[in-house]
């Protein structure tokens, strides 16, 4: 075996191995973005699938069996996935719904001429005329041409774009907490880049090749064939590095720009709230309730919600139970309350069961009610 043949399987090997090890972790990876982590984990398996095939080609093995198949029929899936990835990255709660599926039908396309193709070997016998037109031509474009990568590369190059629009989108119309989405677009532009590139060499090698010679045109013996798949390598490698580096960054919060009016109107009833429950101590009332509160100031209860929401960046509960638990450290540091047990305070400060005031302190404290009462 030649040096240069040794380098490439050597350069495709840590590429494939790379995605197959990440890849396992961001699949495993439960911290946040489950979704968009798998999905990414899927990218990674598919890449690394292509350059193990690909190496196993160099050894001499794998030539048009199932594997090197399976392969090519899910060449046009990565695409799509791409897009998807963007969607799970920006929308944390993503749920996917029947026209999301709609991404998949060019993958369906090509399973089904991929097999029309396959089985035209069960006529071939070295002519033309054993073949129907559609069958041999199809025979020829399909598997001696590059058409397979050209479409290929289109739909990344499509889907990239659509994410990038996504992306610009959320950029103009949402107000991004937590973190940016500077390296996602990193992830998109370097699959956009990449594949215009493959793209372009694709087509002129293909136009120019048929145009000056009346050979055969082989993709698989052209000279980028390699570099080729040393780029997925590298791009595959590249992307792990991200990916790994960013599987536990915080959920996207997204959150709706309000107009002046409106947050103006809601720090209002912001206040009034406040109001309530340091100078009222509405809170201690074991019964209070989102809608109890709403008739107490005349405010409708969704405003409530919502000015709670944008504002304090909290849920009715947990506003009101962040004030008990106030209530109940205060209750504590006042010696004459030493012989009353901790539950006990714990209802005069507003609670209405063990288990409901046991979760607020370990939410909101973060430690266990005992804790709380050596603490004191």
């Amino acid at each position: 075996m030649e040096l240069s043949t040794i380098l490439i399987i050597l350069l495709l090997a840590v590429g494939a191995l790379q995605g197959i090890v990440y890849g396992v972790i961001l699949a495993t990876s439960i911290k946040y973005n489950k979704t968009a982590n798998r999905i990414l984990a899927t990218i990674l398996f598919l890449l690394s699938y292509r350059l193990i095939i690909q190496i196993m080609r160099l050894f001499g093995i794998g030539y048009y069996d199932s594997w090197y198949y399976i392969m090519i029929d899910l060449s046009w899936i990565h695409g799509a996935l791409l897009y998807f990835y963007t969607k799970a990255q920006t929308q944390p709660r993503l749920k996917f719904k029947t026209k999301d599926w709609l991404h998949l039908i060019p993958v369906a396309i090509q399973i089904s001429f991929s097999i029309f193709v396959r089985l035209q070997n069960l006529y071939w016998d070295g002519t033309k005329e054993s073949l129907s037109w559609l069958g041999y031509y199809g025979y020829v474009v399909w598997m001696n041409n590059s058409t397979i990568y050209i479409i290929a590369s289109i739909l990344i190059i499509i889907y990239a774009y659509k994410s990038n629009k996504l992306l610009n989108s959320i950029d103009q119309n949402f107000e991004i907490a937590a973190k940016k989405l500077t390296w996602i677009k990193r992830i998109i532009r370097s699959f956009l880049v990449y594949f215009s590139i493959v793209l372009i060499v694709l087509l002129v090698d293909l136009i120019i090749y048929k145009t000056a010679s009346n050979e055969s045109y082989f993709y698989f013996t052209r000279f980028y064939y390699f570099p080729f798949f040393i780029g997925i390598a590298v791009l595959t490698y590249w992307i792990c590095l991200e990916g790994f580096s960013r599987r536990n960054d915080p959920e996207i919060a997204i959150k709706n720009t309000i107009n002046p009016d409106e947050l103006s109107r809601l720090k209002v009833i912001s206040e009034k709230l406040r109001l309530a429950m340091e100078e009222n101590k509405v809170y201690k009332d074991q019964e209070l309730s989102l809608q109890s509160l709403a008739k107490q100031l005349d405010i409708k209860p969704y405003l409530i919600s919502r000015s709670l929401n944008e504002i304090n960046n909290k849920r009715f509960n947990e506003y009101v139970n962040a004030y008990r638990v106030k209530e109940v450290q205060l209750l504590l540091e006042d010696v004459s309350n030493s012989k009353y047990t901790l539950l006990s305070l714990a209802m005069e400060a507003g609670f209405n069961s063990k288990s409901s005031f046991n979760r607020a302190i370990k939410k909101q404290l973060g430690i266990s009610p005992s804790e709380l009462k050596i603490k004191k």
